[in-house]
């Protein structure tokens, strides 16, 4: 174990909200609950329960919503997943987060990004680059790997890049909403876009306009694809042509094929697949089936 946190990695799909430490959900929570906004006894199992089916899973970041909702806690939650990261040397990461609005605080999805932004800002224990260099060969991101990786006598040093995520839970109009803050900020960091959510609720045409937006606009897309059983909707995420997919779990051979054929890498998310019972065992992963796959643990 000490030589894989050694070595430099790259995390290309990594949640916001779903990279928060347990200990800050907890004490985030007994706060609202000494206030009588939750109760505690009711959630704190739902925060340490281990394995989560899908469903589950998605509870819990309903969850984390309510617990996440002003700019000071959003700062710090920034600041704590990227050292987190930093910590198990992950030299690339691009964090992605969907911009909240809580009009009873005053937060609109501006002042949200703002607040992550400031979060990168208050990182101490390495330092952060989260503005944008063209990164576009192996050979670039090896030399990141190599070159700031801790030798003893330097700093280590995290690039950070940011995905705006489109809920699917939103509108036609927030989702350009959120595209046109991603194009405001892409000097401070913010390189794509993401479509996640649960994937139950809300249907691909709603966001495709906002998504042929961001293309239009130059912004790289990553699309959560295959996530649960929908034939519907794999089949035009593919002839979308996004720069990336996500999941890919429920893909008949047709899709792997077309996937293949448009060289679509896949965001495999192994460890997460199985212990939300997306897959029942790793040997029947689909991670073998596609040699474009980017591994996220």
């Amino acid at each position: 174990m000490e030589w894989w946190v050694s070595m430099p990695k790259i995390e290309l799909h990594a949640h916001l909200n779903g990279s928060i430490r347990d200990s800050t959900l907890l004490e985030l929570a007994r706060v609202l609950g000494e206030k009588g906004a939750i109760v505690f006894s009711d959630v704190e199992h739902v925060i340490m329960k281990n394995d989560r089916s899908l469903g589950e899973v998605f509870k819990l970041f309903d969850l984390i919503h309510i617990l996440t909702t002003d700019h000071k806690t959003v700062t710090r939650i920034t600041k704590e997943v990227v050292e987190d990261f930093a910590s198990e040397n992950v030299v690339y990461l691009e964090l992605r987060t969907t911009p909240k609005k809580n009009d009873s605080i005053g937060m609109s999805k501006q002042s949200y990004m703002e607040a992550v932004i400031e979060g990168l800002r208050a990182v101490t224990a390495v330092d952060i680059d989260f503005v944008p260099h063209k990164i576009n060969t192996q050979d670039s991101l090896n030399s990141i790997a190599m070159n700031d990786a801790c030798d003893g006598t330097r700093r280590k040093k995290t690039y950070v890049r940011l995905l705006l995520s489109i809920d699917r839970r939103e509108t036609t109009e927030a989702a350009i909403e959120t595209v046109k803050l991603a194009l405001e900020m892409r000097g401070v960091g913010v390189v794509g876009i993401d479509l996640s959510g649960n994937p139950d609720v809300g249907e691909w045409n709603t966001f495709l306009p906002a998504l042929k937006f961001a293309q239009e606009q130059g912004l790289y897309i990553t699309l959560h694809c295959g996530e649960v059983p929908n034939r519907q909707e794999v089949q035009p995420m593919l002839d979308f042509l996004p720069q990336r997919i996500g999941h890919a779990i429920f893909f008949e051979e047709e899709e792997w094929r077309q996937l293949k054929t448009s060289k679509i890498p896949v965001e495999i998310c192994l460890t997460s697949n199985i212990k939300t019972e997306s897959i029942s065992s790793i040997d029947i992963h689909h991670f073998g089936l596609s040699s474009t796959s980017i591994l996220s643990i």
